[in-house]
This record gives structure tokens, C-alpha cells and sequence, in this order.
């Protein structure tokens, strides 16, 4: 019997590119509180974790009641620019996604799920805009796990799919996603194109790195042991 394949998705950053969305309502969330605002840099850095960590990784002077303050802002922000802009709508599938979860789903060993730091609500928002409904058969968010990099996304991921550890691949563009992968015990691809720089997720021991999404089936495959 063929053995059941996993393919874990980060979202933004790896699927989506929504660093201009994430951006802007940082920005307007710090500005609501009236402290200096991030760089754009220090933004891109922390996403990927759950809202309160990374409102606290990049400002560690706020206190946790205005980081609590910080993250409703964020959240308020969000809101209000999905309905000025359409949200996720607005923010592009990279080129390539659709194709590769595509010829991945049609794969009957292949099961596909995704781990992500947003919201389920935000996360539903984006699979409808972007129509991958019926795609991911396992579906974890900030809401139900610790942050990124624990890795109680990807046992989830395991316990809902029944796939083994070592034949699933958690596939990300941060070293949130990197790290999370090898505590859970997944093999891990790195993806060039997101808000790390590849040295940080070699570093953080990806297994391979792809440069676009045309390359991802390929080392999937690799690391599965498929020839």
C-alpha cells in the first residue's frame, strides 16, 4: 500500500503575498497607539507568529496590556482594510501556487494542509477569495495552537490527516515555519520568495530551498524519496 504523503503550507509569505496588507495595518495600529512606528523590515520579520508574540517581539518596550491594545488595533485595521480593499482579495497568490497545490491535490497519496499564524476567520477570507476551497484537508491557525515555531500546528496537522512525521513536509518561508517543521519532526522546504532571508532558513536547517513555485513539486518529491 502506498504510503500517505503531507504537504503543510504557510500562508503569508509562502502562498499569499500579503506583506503590503500586513504592513499597512501594522502601521496603523501603532500609530492608534501613539508609539514609534515599526520599520517596514521589522514588520516582515515577525510574521508568521501569532499576533500577540509578534506585536511583542518587535516592540519589547510595550507593556502586555499595550501589546493586548496593539493587537486589537491590528485586528481593527485589518478589518477595516478588507472592507477598503477586499482584504486577502488584494493580496496576490504568488505566481505559480495555484498550479503546484493544484497538481498536488490530484496526487491520491498526497494530502495537503496549511499552518499559519492568522486568524481562522482571516485564513477562511483568504481560501474564499483566492477559491482553494476543498484543497487543504487539515487547516491550523493562530487561534487553536501556540505560536509558530511550537509545534502543536503540525501534530494536529498529523493526528487529522494520519499521515507519519517522516512523510510530511512542512513548506515555508520563515524560520518560524523551519524550526516548527523540525520539532514536529517534518521534513522542511524552504521558499525563497517570502519575508526570511534563505541564509536565516538554512540556518535554521531547512532541508532544501526552492526559488519558485515551478521547483516545489520537484523537491517535494525529493524529500518523500520519490524518484
Amino acid at each position: 500500500m502506498t504510503r500517505l504523503k503531507l504537504a503543510v503550507f504557510d500562508v503569508d509569505g509562502t502562498l499569499m503575498d500579503s506583506q503590503d496588507l500586513i504592513v499597512e495595518a501594522m502601521t496603523r495600529a501603532f500609530g492608534g497607539l501613539g508609539v514609534t512606528l515599526p520599520t517596514r523590515a521589522q514588520v516582515l520579520s515577525i510574521v508568521g507568529l501569532s499576533l500577540d508574540r509578534a506585536i511583542a517581539e518587535m516592540m519589547p518596550a510595550l507593556s502586555p496590556a499595550e501589546v493586548a491594545h496593539a493587537a486589537d488595533l491590528y485586528k481593527q485595521s485589518f478589518i477595516a482594510l478588507r472592507a477598503e480593499k477586499g482584504g486577502e482579495a488584494a493580496a496576490p497568490l504568488y505566481p505559480g501556487a495555484r498550479e503546484a497545490l493544484t497538481q498536488l491535490a490530484a496526487r491520491d497519496e498526497v494530502l495537503l494542509g496549511v499552518a499559519t499564524g492568522k486568524a481562522k476567520r482571516g485564513l477562511d477570507h483568504a481560501i474564499a477569495s483566492h477559491d482553494l476551497q476543498g484543497l487543504f484537508l487539515t487547516q491550523q491557525t493562530a487561534d487553536d495552537h501556540p505560536s509558530k515555531p511550537h509545534p502543536s500546528m503540525l501534530d494536529k496537522c498529523l493526528a487529522d490527516t494520519g499521515a507519519a512525521a517522516g512523510d510530511a513536509v512542512m513548506i515555508g518561508d520563515t524560520t518560524f515555519d523551519i524550526e516548527m517543521g523540525r520539532a514536529a519532526g517534518f521534513r522542511t522546504l524552504g521558499v525563497s520568495w517570502g519575508y526570511h532571508p534563505t541564509t536565516a532558513l538554512r540556518d535554521a536547517g531547512a532541508d532544501l530551498i526552492v526559488d519558485t513555485f515551478a521547483g516545489v513539486l520537484p523537491a517535494l518529491d525529493e524529500l518523500w524519496g520519490i524518484t
